[in-house]
């Protein structure tokens, strides 16, 4: 019976889909998942052997959906992949969903899998690898501090004590992961270069997880990212896979075990996901990494360029304090810039974190910033304590767009939340390839 209801709701979701690409109701992220689970709630338990090699998960605060991007298009051929970032419990079963096929077995899942949504996952699901990419201040109506995010990702693990971890050694809280059969395997960045020299460090001061005192730092780069020592003898473990990064306008070089990769994202945040991503590939003997790398497209909303009007748009999702720093870092401060801040459950409730954001970085702005979204007052009011000059606020999403589009002369710079860059996805008419 069980089989049964299985095959049925994988009819059922791929008919759906189909139903809802011809009428454009929804992008179909996480409904399909929700409908799939009430036929067969055990659906991850029966999707286990349709994933013949390896299962991968990527879980974290930032970098989630460009990591696993990246190793998807590594892997290349017969992997599913939640590639629109969806990573709660319902999205992860709406990719599988999608992705399966009874009759042709699929050789990877690469699931980025929401931190607090990890052990449920676990509880039906397989995983051979977990790739922890950070761990930030994010969302705290949901998650808390960071100690409470750490023990829900590690109870998620504590579920595979057979599960291969990949982690970022140069995050003291991430290197501290553990799983019960199996030793970590670690990546890291040993330096970073600034071919326009820009600075990247951000000094944050963070206490050692083992006895909670301040940590010292041999390198930082940015937050608590860097190379980290306590007088109580916990310091950063020296990584198998460790990388000399190069920052460019356009694009970065990832120096990592003598071998030169050019990867086509901006920003040291990237840098790291594509450290990570590049480490796991060598770790599954993937091959022909940099050729796959030249082809690489982000995913919607993280780096990508997209049109208004023919004018050259950046999207890039701004979250929480230390992504939003990162991104800030990159804006073109001759761009039309437009802000838009939503507060929906996904979002997270609490929008206090725009006070820890640094958004002077944009107060020498040239243009006109609009700021849009339900919380479009509060991201006005941030901006101009900011000592940004020119503000315009326009709450409605669409009615934002379409004032930039005519507005700009030429490059647009948009900074979407999450459930924000939901929607702006629908605008297709508007915002083109």
């Amino acid at each position: 019976m069980g089989k049964l209801r299985f095959y049925l709701s994988l009819i059922t979701a791929k008919t759906v889909y189909t139903g809802m690409r011809i009428t454009k109701l929804s992008s179909g992220t996480s409904v399909i998942g929700m409908l799939v689970l009430k036929l067969c709630p055990d659906f991850l338990k029966y999707a286990n052997k349709y994933i013949t090699k390896s299962k991968l998960n990527i879980t974290g605060t930032n970098g989630k959906t460009t990591t696993s991007g990246l190793i998807t298009h590594l892997i290349q051929k017969s992997v599913i992949n939640n590639s629109m970032g969806a990573n709660m419990l319902t999205g992860v079963v709406n990719a599988l969903a999608l992705g399966i096929n009874p009759f042709k077995p699929t050789n990877y899942s690469v699931l980025e899998s929401d931190e607090a949504y990890l052990e449920k996952i676990y509880e039906r699901f397989d995983a051979d690898y977990l790739l922890v990419t950070n761990l930030f201040r994010d969302q705290l109506d949901r998650y808390g501090e960071l100690a409470t995010t750490k023990k829900l990702i590690q109870k998620g693990i504590d579920k595979k004590p057979d599960i291969q971890l990949v982690l970022n050694a140069d995050d003291p809280l991430v290197a501290t992961f553990t799983s019960q059969n199996k030793q970590p395997i670690f990546y890291g960045v040993e330096n970073v270069y600034n071919a326009d020299n820009k600075t990247t460090a951000v000094e944050e001061a963070f206490n050692c997880p083992n006895c909670g005192k301040a940590l010292n730092y041999e390198k930082k780069f940015f937050a608590q990212q860097g190379h980290y020592y306590c007088d109580c003898g916990y310091k950063r473990v020296e990584p198998k896979y460790k990388a000399d990064v190069t920052l460019h306008k356009t694009h970065s070089i990832l120096n990592i075990n003598g071998v030169e990769y050019k990867v086509p994202l901006v920003g040291l945040f990237n840098a790291y996901n594509a450290l990570g991503a590049i480490a796991l590939a060598l770790e599954l003997g993937i091959t022909d990494i940099q050729k796959n790398l030249e082809t690489f497209k982000v995913a919607f909303g993280r780096s990508e360029v997209k049109h208004i009007n023919n004018k050259r748009t950046l999207i890039q999702l701004i979250k929480n304090p230390i992504g939003a720093n990162e991104v800030l870092k990159t804006v073109d401060l001759n761009s039309n810039i437009l802000i838009i801040i939503n507060d929906n459950y996904a979002d997270g409730r609490d929008v206090s974190w725009l006070w820890d954001a640094e958004f002077e970085a944009i107060n020498q702005a040239q243009k006109e910033i609009i700021v849009s979204g339900f919380r479009a007052n509060d991201m006005a009011l941030r901006l101009k304590y900011a000592g940004c000059k020119n503000i315009k606020i326009i709450p409605e999403i669409r009615k934002a767009i379409e004032y930039i589009g005519n507005k700009a002369e030429e490059n647009i710079t948009i900074l979407p939340t999450y459930t924000a860059l939901l929607k702006i996805n629908k605008f297709n008419d508007i915002i083109k390839p």
